[in-house]
């Protein structure tokens, strides 16, 4: 195995640049030594962001995909876990807090704009394509709540049609406003 050289690096990082500008995704500069942050746009999350580090070794990706579950914990990580059979490069993960990411790493003689493409694309089904399914595990009773609350002051409930099978029940007054 070939070493990586500072080089290396900083051709990687030309090469994410020219992608994500060729791409029209919106990204900035980060905090850390060859960070971008990248803001990939959702359908069922508004925008997932991705912290993608270009180091001397490797590159990694991480993108946060939900808060620590409120319940069901051991059904959302059975999830994640079956998930992670099907997730190329990356994998799921939860930091201390319990809040759940998807990462990965690999080594810079591998960034190809290819690679770069599938990456971004696999990084988004991971985080916006189970968005819903992780809330409705581990979220229905605080969405229930919010319904109720929404419901019983005639607010709209908009924000969680896409969880109205799950929510819906005779509702008790005026009908909410879309």
């Amino acid at each position: 195995m070939t070493e990586s050289t500072p080089e290396d690096s900083a051709a990687v990082q030309e090469s994410v640049r020219l992608f994500l500008d060729g791409a029209a995704i919106e990204w900035e500069l980060g905090g850390r030594a060859g960070e971008y942050v990248v803001s990939l746009p959702g359908e069922k999350k508004l925008k997932t962001v991705c912290s993608v580090v270009v180091g001397e070794q490797s590159l990694s990706i991480s993108a946060f995909v939900v808060r620590n579950p409120d319940e069901n914990h051991a059904a959302v990580y059975a999830y994640l876990l079956r998930r992670n059979l099907k997730l190329p490069g990356l994998a799921y993960g939860i930091d201390r807090s319990g809040d759940v990411f998807v990462t990965g790493r690999v080594p810079l003689q591998a960034v190809t704009a290819a690679y770069l493409d599938q990456i971004f694309g696999v990084v988004l089904d991971a985080a916006d394509g189970a968005f819903n399914e992780l809330l409705a595990m581990g979220f229905l009773e605080s969405m229930k709540k919010e319904w109720a609350w929404r419901i019983s002051r005639g607010e709209s409930t908009r924000n969680l049609d896409a969880f109205r099978h799950l929510l819906e029940t005779a509702p008790e007054g005026p009908a909410p406003s879309p």
